[in-house]
């Protein structure tokens, strides 16, 4: 059975205007000390908090069902202290549950009610503890904004098709209907350009209300805006959403320079993100010497000459050649 709904163009047009009329007009937005007293996530919404929380929390098992999440303990404990820093100085009403995966990607993101992911690639790209937190921080305000439910019910009003999903609980069947990565819906990792701006423009504020140096948000953009001159395409799939790198650096110039009061000293970096991520890094090696040599699978080069016994192949792939000089192993098998 079909459900018609009957959607005023108002209602449209304001959904659509609400993420730049949020903070272009809004005085408490563009005032750091206000953070926490205003309602930043405020808009037309389908769904409560309980609701929202209900729903990341489903999204956020079905990606730790279908991705490797590193639990090495001063990894994972070091990461959440620094994204609970953040969110005490955000204006999230939800509490964060924050998890590293295991992808050399370089990029995070944060699922309706306080489900965070922080990909290892982005943590090994980044120079410094504040360019880590300043990404973080900027999916911290994608959370805070509730931009993931937002864009979801825009979507559902646009879409009537959608509609009785919310009433039906069909998310699993929607998630693998939209085919995004991970069974997660499309609309949940993939915001308007307008929402990313402002996710920029709350998330420069948490930075700095965090006591980080805001200039690393423009650091990190800037090692973007080079990645994607030194290779372009790479990151073309990761921040397709985003506007545009160069009006990204400009408007966090400008609100460092309009909004940000300087303060005589900032966190720039650690010894303990230094040490976190050298610590990364060697599991990322080992990881990849592991995945390299499958220890299941015996290794055996024939003798020269040798016409009998199992034929394998050099760890390249090829066949032994019959004179060659490397002196033979053979590897035997216990029993």
């Amino acid at each position: 059975m079909k459900l018609h709904f009957r959607v005023p163009v108002a209602v449209l047009a304001a959904i659509s205007l609400l993420p730049v009329a949020a903070f272009a007009g809004d005085k408490k937005k563009a005032d750091p000390e206000e953070i926490g007293n205003r309602d930043v996530g405020k808009g037309v919404n389908f769904y409560s908090l309980e609701k929202e929380i209900a729903l990341g929390k489903q999204l956020a098992q079905e990606v730790e069902r279908q991705a490797k999440i590193i639990d090495d303990p001063i990894i994972a404990e070091y990461v959440n202290r620094v994204g609970q820093n953040l969110v005490r100085n955000s204006d999230a009403k939800v509490p964060f549950t924050i998890k590293v995966l295991d992808s050399e990607e370089v990029n995070a993101f944060a699922l309706p009610g306080g489900f965070f992911f922080v990909n290892s690639g982005l943590m090994l790209k980044a120079e410094s503890e504040s360019e880590l937190a300043g990404v973080m921080a900027h999916e911290i305000a994608h959370v805070a904004a509730r931009h993931g439910t937002k864009q979801q019910t825009k979507g559902q009003i646009l879409n009537y098709a959608t509609l009785p999903l919310i009433f039906m609980g069909g998310w699993a069947g929607y998630a693998i209907r939209q085919g995004a990565s991970v069974a997660i819906p499309l609309g949940f990792l993939r915001f308007s350009q307008s929402m990313e701006s402002e996710a920029d423009y709350l998330g420069l504020q948490y930075l700095y209300k965090s006591g980080y140096d805001p200039t690393s948000f423009v650091d990190f953009f800037e090692k973007i805006q080079s990645l994607e001159k030194k290779k372009p395409g790479t990151l073309a799939k990761i921040f397709s959403s985003h506007p545009p790198t160069d009006s990204r650096i400009k408007n966090a110039q400008v609100e460092i320079q309009k909004i940000l009061v300087a303060k005589p000293e900032y966190v720039v970096n650690t010894s303990e993100f230094n040490d976190v991520k050298n610590r990364l890094s060697m599991l990322h090696n080992r990881r990849k010497i592991d995945t390299d040599k499958d220890s299941n699978r015996p290794r055996l080069r024939r003798a020269p000459g040798s016409t009998t016994g199992p034929v394998d192949e050099n760890e390249d792939g090829t066949k032994p050649k019959p004179d060659s000089d490397e002196r033979p192993t053979l590897k035997r098998r216990d029993g």
